[in-house]
């Protein structure tokens, strides 16, 4: 049998586009991922201090005395603490 490279190419050719589509999905993956980081950190960081807020006025109305919030805190898995 002899040695040809369209057969070799012909080979290849499903290979190289299962890995496309495997990077595709993975940066789609990471991208997702940062989204969602995004997300979570705006929401604790701008809203849940109003969130707080209204809830200790609706607590003040009611007569009951709140604990001070927790504050929040992200740690990131690199060993970087964020403020």
């Amino acid at each position: 049998m002899r040695f040809s490279w369209s057969n070799l190419a012909i080979a290849l050719a499903p290979v190289l586009v299962q890995f496309a589509l495997f990077l595709r999905w993975l940066h789609r993956r990471m991208r997702d991922d940062e989204i969602t980081r995004a997300f979570v950190r705006d929401v604790a960081l701008n809203h849940l201090p109003h969130i707080y807020s209204a809830l200790r006025a609706i607590a003040a109305e009611q007569g009951i005395t709140l604990e001070e919030p927790p504050l929040v805190q992200f740690l990131d898995l690199n060993g970087r603490r964020r403020p």
